[in-house]
């Protein structure tokens, strides 16, 4: 076999003789498509406080912009991943990133409530094309290093949640809404970048078919039980990621008195950290497994998230690079574990995962939203502080050795 640059040959567990190849140049480019539209997602987020004051929004409303725009991404992308997986569609990824331009557009020229929300929507409707089909792309692009894939396509994605604010903090506040509409070159880029990948995905997919095993190798029970566990830890984790997106900001400005700009910043500082856990996850899960990989994420991330709510500027920025570096850190291997427990399922399982994580943001979002109106935001963060607990329910999930048995 002719092994074509800038691909690796890696042996895959498991299957006797088989050798794989790992596209680097695919994965890079999936990765960076998954930045230009996580950075028009985390965009939305960051200029609420500019919003916030042009259109006199209270908390309740802000949470239910956030709630129309992952909400949207959440009932799509289960339905997408499943008729994808029977039918996939690669080339669909360009019309997803066409989606979200128009969204941004929208947002730029605004002039009511109501078109905000529409904006947010056609967002959350260009993610939910987006998430399941590339990482499908990320997946057949590994070479058997699923969680260095995994990691790698969502390291583009944390990066431009991290760059969003940025952007927000020295584009849209000095220059005024109307430059949001910059971020819509971004999105052209992406979908000409997205057309190219979903036709060399097509090609590798057909050529992969004839080796697709869709069989569960756990009982179906195990597994439900399985996928219900990873969805519940999936909803601790977005619950408080919700809770920083949307309201870390405003935390910042009302404790410690820092202008939009320097809490945008200080939202960075979660985000960078939240962009580096992602790429550990996946990469030491390849390792050591991923089930070792969420038990430390999930509850190591404990006593940081106690601490947040009650110590000073520089420990709150240093506890916020923590916090993100350690929570991020699960969803690669949530994702990964996942898909060993459904085989031939990516779409789904990415749908579900990527939609559920929307979703339950969405609601979190907006319900936090109503609680910081009625007591304040610092509650919302001192409420949220004690959800990793839940991570004491991985002791449900099996053995990753009978996953491979």
């Amino acid at each position: 076999m002719q092994q074509i640059p800038g691909q690796a040959t890696l042996a895959v567990p498991g299957r006797a003789g088989a050798a794989q190849m790992t596209s680097w140049g695919v994965l890079a480019a999936i990765s960076m498509c998954h930045m230009i539209n996580d950075v028009m997602q985390s965009m939305l987020a960051a200029i609420y406080p500019l919003l916030q004051i042009e259109f006199s929004l209270s908390y309740a409303q802000i949470g239910v912009m956030t709630f129309a725009f992952q909400v949207t991404a959440s009932l799509l992308q289960p339905m997408i991943g499943m008729a994808t997986d029977r039918h996939p569609q690669p080339r669909s990824l360009p019309f997803g990133m066409a989606s979200s331009l128009m969204g941004v557009l929208l947002l730029a020229s605004a002039h009511r409530y109501e078109m905000l929300l529409l904006g947010a929507m056609l967002i959350g409707i260009g993610s939910a094309v987006f998430h399941p089909e590339s990482s499908r792309v990320a997946r057949l692009a590994s070479g058997g290093r699923f969680g260095t894939a995994q990691s790698m396509f969502q390291l583009g994605g944390n990066g431009g949640q991290a760059l969003g604010p940025l952007l927000a903090a020295f584009i849209v506040v000095p220059l005024g809404r109307p430059a949001v509409a910059w971020f819509a070159v971004a999105a052209a880029l992406g979908a000409a970048i997205l057309w190219r990948v979903g036709s060399w995905a097509e090609v590798r997919r057909r050529a992969s078919a004839a080796t697709d095993d869709r069989r569960l190798r756990l009982p179906r029970g195990v597994v439900i039980r399985a996928i219900t566990v990873l969805a519940v830890l999936v909803f601790t984790k977005n619950i408080y990621t919700a809770s920083m997106s949307s309201y870390f900001t405003f935390f910042t400005i009302e404790r410690f008195g820092l202008s939009t700009q320097g809490a945008q910043v200080m939202l960075f500082l979660f985000l960078l950290g939240m962009a580096g856990g992602v790429m550990l996850g996946g990469v030491i899960g390849d390792r050591v497994g991923p089930l070792t990989v969420i038990w430390v994420s999930i509850l190591g991330v404990l006593p940081f998230t106690l601490m947040l709510p009650h110590v000073g500027l520089v420990a709150t920025g240093v506890l916020a690079v923590l916090i993100g570096l350690i929570l991020a850190s699960a969803f690669p291997a949530i994702v990964v574990f996942a898909q060993e427990l459904v085989p031939g399922r990516t779409g789904m399982i990415a749908g579900l995962f990527f939609g559920f994580s929307f979703g339950m943001g969405g609601i979190a979002a907006a319900a936090l939203g109503v609680l910081a109106d009625a007591r304040g935001i610092e509650t919302v963060f001192q409420l949220c502080s004690v959800l990793p607990v839940l991570g004491l329910l991985t002791i449900l999930l099996p053995r990753r050795d009978r996953l491979t048995a």
